[in-house]
């Protein structure tokens, strides 16, 4: 897409006009009317799941989508690239729609609760995606919709959703349940009564460790939180916020929510006018050293985000000839990033003097639009791919980002180059100040990075006490 007069291209428009959900002041102001930022401070949260345990607050910034009908699995298989042949009622998914070009819309969490009754939990493009295909196919079933707090003025929900996370949740999970507590494998999903409420579970934890998403009906979340929050006591357990709560993908390796790779294709031309013009895909806002003219550069595959184990080509899903007819060797990979020391301690430096002012580093949440695109080179300038989401862990002492690496240098030890920065001083999003572009070094290592988060995430939980 060129420029037409005084008509930006489409990069142009996200990357300068728009404000993301995440980093919208007004959003910000909303979502702490009902969790606060830190219920003592992001540090020492960080900390709690690599230590003891935290309790995340999910109630109210995540999306859903319920299906209901005969033809709920129909729709959802020829959506995903995921197999669902072993769907069954004690399993969720982590489910992967793709544009008829193999680039991923989006993900989301995916319960079976029924034979014929799902959920689908955050990720708004992929929920819109569903919804569209639902209303326009020939498909017998019902769709019921339940947004994020900040979108619903009663502030309430369908349901509640804690996750609790951390070494010691198994312990906890066990004493907040009533009887034996069931083991779970990973991604499985079983039914628990805690303080008389029949909770839903799921072993999945958001820092990588034995965690558990938790959810139930909403007019018993004071009631199932202060259970939990009593149960954790004598296990260090620590309430946590929405600071440490972000900055989980740079711990667990998640990359969420990728461009929707739905803004080039003329054949969903229908879908774009389907959706509603303040929806989140039109709110897409991108920043950041990497700047292309054509938005199609910021598209991922579902191998890019590290979900090469979730595409199975044993039925009919819409871009699986993309997919198939693309060469493994063009596939990126995702990895981390551990960023030089003294390259963050120079961009720091510089907020202090006569400058120059390169772009300032905030902590726990270092990327600065939702979606962060920097440009990664070898250090003799050859490109070598993007880094994304960034930030700081605490109990790790690092600044690290996830990246979608060229195979090339995506073997862990690799040195590479961050450019950190916007071009011309930056862009005119109103979270971006004044600044230069700086170098930082930065060495590969795994995704997820934290070796315990390795070594746990397929771990159970409960009953093993």
């Amino acid at each position: 897409m060129d420029e037409v007069g005084d008509l930006p291209t489409l990069v142009d428009y996200f990357s300068n006009d728009t404000q993301s959900p995440h980093f919208s002041r007004a959003g910000v102001t909303r979502t702490g009317a009902f969790i606060p930022p830190a219920y003592t401070n992001w540090r020492d949260e960080q900390r709690a799941w690599n230590e003891t345990a935290v309790l995340f607050h999910q109630s109210h910034h995540m999306p859903e989508l319920f299906l209901e009908g005969p033809d709920a699995f129909r729709l959802l298989e020829r959506l995903g690239v995921n197999s669902l042949a072993n769907f069954t009622t004690d399993r969720a998914k982590q489910y992967v729609a793709c544009a008829p070009s193999g680039r991923v819309i989006g993900d989301c969490v995916a319960y079976r609760l029924g034979e014929e009754k799902f959920e689908l939990v955050s990720g708004m493009p992929l929920l819109n995606w569903v919804h569209y295909n639902a209303e326009i196919g020939d498909y017998d079933v019902t769709v019921t919709r339940d947004n994020h707090s900040t979108a619903n003025p009663t502030g309430r929900r369908v349901n509640f959703r804690f996750q609790l996370d951390g070494p010691n949740a198994g312990d906890i999970f066990a004493d907040a349940v009533e009887g034996e507590a069931p083991e779970i494998g990973f991604f499985r999903t079983a039914k628990v009564k805690i303080a008389g409420v029949e909770v839903l579970v799921l072993r999945h934890g958001m820092a990588g460790n034995k965690g558990v998403e938790l959810s139930g009906p909403y007019e018993h979340h004071d009631t199932v939180r202060a259970a939990l929050i009593e149960a954790g006591r004598k296990h260090g357990l620590v309430p946590a916020g929405t600071q440490a709560y972000f900055s989980t993908p740079m711990q667990s390796g998640w990359m969420a929510y990728p461009v929707p790779a739905i803004f080039d294709d003329e054949s969903l031309r229908g879908y774009r006018e389907w959706l509603p013009a303040n929806t989140w895909e039109a709110s897409t806002n991108l920043g950041g050293s990497f700047v292309s003219s054509d938005i199609t550069d910021y598209y991922a595959t579902p191998y890019d985000l590290g979900y090469e184990r979730l595409v199975k080509f044993d039925h009919d899903f819409i871009g699986r000839e993309a997919l198939e007819a693309l060469d493994p060797a063009d596939r990126r990979k995702r990895m981390t990033l551990v960023w030089n020391h003294e390259d963050v301690d120079k961009v720091f430096d510089s907020q202090l003097g006569e400058g120059p002012r390169f772009k300032s580093l905030d902590f726990p949440i270092t990327y600065y639009a939702w979606n962060q695109f920097d440009s990664v080179t070898t250090p003799d300038g050859k490109p070598a791919g993007v880094s994304c989401h960034a930030g700081y862990l605490n109990p790790e002492g690092e600044a690290l980002s996830i990246a979608m690496l060229d195979q090339a240098y995506a073997e862990p030890g690799t040195e590479l180059v961050i450019t950190w920065g916007e071009p011309n001083g930056g862009s005119r999003k109103p979270q971006v100040e004044q600044h230069e572009q700086t170098q930082v070094r930065a060495t590969v290592a795994p995704a997820p990075y934290s070796k315990l988060t390795q070594q746990l995430q397929r771990s159970a939980v409960g009953g093993s006490r």
